[in-house]
């Protein structure tokens, strides 16, 4: 790889996030490189979720720096706040990034090919005919080619969320963030969308994945980060925290995903 090619795409520094007194987020710092893919792991309650919110600009964090590349989306003044930039570079923020949902969030009312060009078109200004060339590009990779005009209640809930993944792909970001992209999903349709983002992986797409499947963070993932109480309990190589962690609440955390 090229020097180029490991600069961060994302940095976030002693990060803070409170709501009420209840302290979700407490000093949390991760950088994510061109073509990584990182595995965030842990409880419920643990701050995995409230951290993809702040990452994707969802919430705001009380204190810590956030950047994408060369953008500065937030940084900490003296007061200890966090400072966010105005609305041009929030803008520029988030077109750096995708964000799939647990639950495929597409437009009812939408076609499955609308839901995928309407942001390229609106947000981006493509012109109509190259944004549906590449919307019907990517929901054939996504397996789903003769589905373009189809309402997403005519689709399963694995080709839901193939469609929301296609939608995230088109406005090219550098980066995917996946808030446990199969929660909502039986184990068939799960090794479906699996198999779209190990596939993504094998392209170098850079990702961020919150999930509870752990023998795909281990396979998948390039580096994992164990969360509870709102810290980082242990990160390292995914295939070493899985295999080998050195934690007792890793440990007992993981144990319970024993085959």
């Amino acid at each position: 790889m090229t020097n180029e090619a490991t600069q961060p795409v994302v940095e976030l520094l002693h990060a803070r996030k409170s709501f009420g007194d209840n302290e979700v987020l407490k000093d949390i710092s991760l950088t994510v490189k061109e073509g990584d893919v990182l595995s965030i792991i842990g409880p419920s309650g643990g701050g995995k979720s409230t951290l993809l919110r702040c990452l994707t600009l969802l919430e705001t964090l009380d204190s810590g720096d956030l950047r994408y590349g060369d953008i500065e989306v937030t940084h900490t003044n003296e007061a200890g706040r966090a400072v966010y930039g105005n609305k041009a570079v929030l803008k520029e923020a988030r077109s750096r990034f995708g964000l799939v949902f647990q639950n495929f969030n597409l437009f009812p009312h939408y076609t499955v090919l609308k839901n995928v060009i309407d942001a390229p078109i609106s947000v981006q200004h493509r012109p109509k005919d190259e944004a549906e060339a590449l919307g019907r590009e990517l929901l054939a990779k996504m397996g789903l080619a003769g589905k373009e005009s189809m309402v997403p209640c005519e689709l399963s809930g694995g080709q839901q969320q193939r469609v929301a993944i296609a939608r995230a792909l088109a406005l090219n970001p550098a980066v995917l963030f996946f808030d446990e992209p199969t929660s909502a999903l039986d184990p068939e349709l799960t090794r479906d969308v699996l198999q779209v983002i190990r596939e993504l992986a094998a392209e170098h797409m850079t990702m961020v994945i919150v999930t509870h499947e752990m023998n795909f963070a281990r396979d998948v993932a390039d580096q994992l980060i164990f969360m509870d109480g709102g810290v980082i309990v242990e990160s390292g190589r995914a295939v070493d925290v899985i295999s080998n962690p050195q934690h007792e609440r890793t440990k007992a955390f993981l144990s319970n995903y024993e085959a």
